[in-house]
């Protein structure tokens, strides 16, 4: 299951699983395009091992990688509380 973390003023949306048994958490990133198709890409946590980026330009991914470096201990606290919105409430 996927939960959502943020969403940016362009539409981006950036989710995560659950922690997994072996402690990574997937952090899923997508951007709605101009011909209605998505642009993607995916980053394992704790490693921070990025795969499968499409339409993504080398700067926009350099952003995302400060973003989520600085946002990792939110992530992977949240992705073993069942997201934020369950964290809130807890």
């Amino acid at each position: 299951m996927m939960y959502p973390f943020m969403t940016l003023n362009d539409d981006t949306e950036i989710t995560h699983s659950e922690m997994k048994a072996d402690g990574s958490v997937k952090v899923y990133i997508e951007t709605p395009d101009e011909v209605g198709g998505f642009h993607n890409a995916t980053c394992w946590l704790p490693a921070y091992k990025w795969e499968n980026i499409e339409g993504y330009s080398d700067t926009e991914i350099s952003y995302f990688k400060q973003l989520i470096r600085k946002n990792a201990h939110l992530i992977i606290e949240f992705s073993q509380e069942g997201g934020v919105l369950n964290a809130a409430t807890s």
